[in-house]
């Protein structure tokens, strides 16, 4: 690595899923670890193993899948969760165990009951630990922007002394400015004796809408490795953007002169499909990728773009990914112009998956006006979701006007079709009543329901989103259809399949109704 390659470490299969209702299945764990690695990352957290056991087994599968990049585990300060880490991470290529303790007096009293002097010991006695099972190892000192200066340069070195290779120094809580962060770094490489033998970290939430700034701050102040999730997702207000960093980064290299291993035409690609895998709509003004990111409505902005782009555009979309053309098929469009459109779209599908999504763009094809490439990222990234879903909509059929609505539904439940006609005050609480008696679930609860338009026009594509959650639970659900009925019983249906899986059984024998 050249002094000015910024290290990118990806943690959406870890802080990213730790976002209420954000939770992935291995299948979609998998799928995003292979787009991350397409995406050029150099690190992939992929989860905490020590957690669960689904937790250890995507990052165990996800370490034998990737061929590049590195693998990391999250381990608190403890030796069976480094021990832990180390049997998930231990087929990767290259693996990694991330390991951290909390630093600051806040939480060194309230949440670790520890004093100074215990966690001093305790970084020691584990980094050590870790760096016996595995050659790469990064230490965090939680909270590090509330921490005091003299005890966190203590901790660095003694990380560092014991063997840690990475310095992770995260805004655990989005406290920081990009003044006092990049001041942070500046001042601990400068005063830790030992500071040249590793590399420094950042990890930046989005508390205060500082994350990327933030971050951008700390590499100005020696960061030479960024840790962030694709479209920001994590806890809370989330975390640092990877698009936003790495675009940042490529478009004003001539004030940040660091490059990254990203390849940018494949953003668009990896934000659309975590976007789908959890339900997590990205916000239409949102930077890089949001929907309004290259769209001008402005008399003035758009005078200027028909004169050169770059009067209102700094980058362009397709440095992004993003097609520029608008309307490429349509309902004459055989399978080969398809198959182009979806390899120009960034999709390989296999031979059984693209016919199964020509037919669906027939469909759409022949109910809409225009087919836009946005319809069938939809299409497909639908039809992806739910390739190995044991519940499955079959037929929709809806009434609904002055009186109560009716809905009669068919799904296919492990193989077999059941139906159910029911009533509701609306069209969408007839059909969800009709999922509830073919599949009883009482004990769920739909917390959240949401439907956007992917396209323009009354024929417009829908997405919806839905939020389940039964005894602490939470999964989210996502469908697409030009019918916004459908797309609702997709989406629901699709939230019920992972709540089926993380009850750890499927909906079989008598839990159907009718």
């Amino acid at each position: 690595m050249t002094d000015n390659t910024i290290l990118i470490f990806d943690t959406t299969l870890r802080d990213g899923e730790q976002s209420p209702g954000c939770s992935m299945n291995l299948e979609e764990k998998l799928q995003v670890a292979a787009q991350l690695e397409t995406l050029g990352v150099d690190i992939i957290e992929a989860g905490f193993a020590i957690a669960s056991q689904g937790d250890f087994e995507a990052v165990s599968e996800v370490s034998r899948q990737c061929q590049r990049a590195t693998v990391a585990s999250l381990a608190r300060a403890a030796i069976a969760d480094i021990e832990r880490a180390w049997e998930a991470v231990r087929h990767a290529r290259a693996p990694r165990i991330h390991t951290f303790i909390a630093t600051s007096p806040l939480h060194m009293r309230v949440k670790l009951n520890k004093t100074p002097e215990e966690v001093i010991e305790a970084i020691e006695r584990t980094v050590r630990h870790a760096r016996n099972l595995c050659p790469d190892v990064e230490w965090s000192a939680e909270d590090a922007t509330r921490t005091e200066s003299d005890f966190l340069a203590r901790a660095i070195e003694t990380a560092i002394r014991a063997g840690a290779r990475t310095i992770n120094l995260p805004d655990t809580v989005g406290y920081a400015t990009p003044e006092t962060y990049g001041a942070l770094f500046r001042d601990m490489i400068a005063r830790v004796p030992n500071a040249d033998q590793a590399i420094f970290s950042t990890h930046c939430h989005n508390d205060l809408g500082l994350g990327v700034a933030n971050t951008l701050a700390a590499v100005m102040g020696g960061a030479r490795q960024v840790e962030s999730t694709i479209n920001g997702i994590g806890e809370r207000a989330g975390n640092a953007a990877v698009e936003e960093i790495a675009m940042a980064l490529k478009v004003r290299g001539d004030v940040m002169p660091f490059r990254t291993n990203v390849v940018s035409t494949e953003i668009t690609r990896a934000s659309r499909l975590v976007s789908g895998i959890t339900g997590f709509q990205v916000q239409p003004n949102k930077a890089i990728v949001g929907a309004n990111a290259f769209a001008h409505e402005s008399g003035i902005h758009q005078d200027g773009m028909i004169k050169d782009s770059s009067t209102y555009e700094i980058m362009t979309p397709e440095s992004v990914g993003v097609a520029t053309s608008s309307l490429v098929m349509g309902k004459h469009s055989g399978r080969a112009a398809f198959k182009a459109k979806l390899i120009e779209l960034g999709y390989d599908l296999g031979d059984n998956a693209f016919q199964d999504a020509f037919v669906r763009f027939k469909a759409l094809a022949d109910a809409k006006k225009a087919v836009f490439d946005e319809d069938i990222v939809a299409l497909v990234d639908d039809e992806v979701l739910r390739g190995h879903d044991s519940i499955k909509v079959k037929e929709v059929e809806i009434y609904c006007g002055t009186g109560p609505a009716r809905a009669i539904l068919t799904l296919e439940v492990d193989g077999a079709e059941h139906v159910a006609a029911t009533r509701g005050s609306g069209p969408v609480d007839a059909l969800f009543a009709a999922i509830r008696q073919i599949v009883p679930h009482d004990r769920s609860v739909l917390e959240r329901y949401e439907v956007h338009a992917v396209t323009g026009g009354t024929d417009a594509q829908a997405e919806v989103s839905v939020l389940l959650a039964e005894d602490g639970r939470t999964t989210r659900g996502r469908g697409a259809s030009h019918d916004t009925m459908v797309a609702s019983a997709r989406a629901y249906v699709n939230a019920l399949n992972k709540l089926m899986v993380k009850r750890g059984k499927q909906p079989v024998g008598n839990a159907i109704a009718g």
